[in-house]
């Protein structure tokens, strides 16, 4: 399944559900929703994005999860049973994350406090570095773990998985999601990452 770029365009600002459930130990945190995954209504969902396959390869999940037209219900409960969540800095879609403003980001960074106080996760990744520097007000922030927490709860920045962040590979995004899953206390299976 495709989107035209017309109907990919009608998508514009239009929101994406969380997806939370109980027992959650780790919450991705991506920047805001593009226009591809508003029209699929899941996360990640652009055929080019390798957040999932990212995953499969870290054993953070056990299966490919097939995104691109919408998550299957199976493939969401499955999501939500290994304690992983999907929120966003900010719910709005977009063409590209550059057509946020820092307020957005800002204001989005307030109300991810706020998300993570009442859904209490066992730690929080963030996927982008420069989201995260401008939503927190931390410009000399760095990947991986941070020193500050988010309402007590571990912080992480890890790399965007989108294709337009193209010095990142599958292996190297599969790497840097391990580590916040461990922390996390996930049942991680061996990473194929060497493959």
């Amino acid at each position: 399944m495709g989107f035209g770029r017309a109907e990919l365009e009608s998508f514009r600002d239009a929101t994406v559900p969380d997806m939370v459930g109980p027992g959650l130990k780790l919450l991705f945190v991506g920047i805001n929703p593009g226009l591809w995954t508003a029209a699929a209504q899941t996360h990640f969902a652009y055929p080019g994005n390798r957040f999932y396959p990212a995953l499969l390869k870290a054993g953070i999940i056990e299966r490919d999860i097939d995104r691109s037209a919408g998550m299957s219900d199976a493939d969401r409960n499955y999501f939500l049973e290994r304690g992983l969540g999907i929120t966003n800095v900010v719910g709005r879609a977009t063409a590209k994350a550059s057509e946020l403003s820092r307020d957005e980001l800002r204001t989005g960074g307030e109300q991810l406090r706020a998300f993570v106080a009442h859904h209490r996760p066992n730690v929080v990744a963030v996927a982008g570095i420069t989201a995260y520097r401008d939503a927190f007000g931390r410009p000399k922030a760095t990947m991986g773990r941070q020193d500050e927490t988010l309402g007590g709860v571990e912080l992480w920045v890890v790399p965007n998985p989108s294709g337009l962040n193209a010095h990142e590979t599958v292996d190297s995004l599969a790497e840097a999601y391990r580590a916040p899953a461990l922390a996390a206390g996930l049942d991680l299976r061996p990473s194929t990452a060497s493959d």
